[in-house]
């Protein structure tokens, strides 16, 4: 079951408020870790895909009956 992550209204506000009192420097951390967590976001998902294609393209060579004896291992 995927999670929504979608933020509520109150913690957008909460956010916002945060970076509201931080100085530009700090601001531009702040973009560049959340431009970094999307990223590994991004990746993460990419990943899976790769996966799942994977499995349909090597299901005829790992479910073979030669290869029965060593599902068996």
């Amino acid at each position: 079951m995927q999670q929504d992550t979608t933020p509520t209204s109150d913690q957008e506000k909460i956010i916002i408020q945060k970076i509201r009192t931080l100085s530009p420097d700090k601001v531009a951390e702040v973009v560049d870790f959340v431009d970094f967590i999307s990223q590994k976001d991004r990746d993460s998902r990419l990943l899976i895909a790769g996966k799942k294609l994977a499995e349909d393209a090597f299901k005829k060579v790992w479910d073979n009956t030669e290869d029965e004896l060593y599902d068996r291992l």
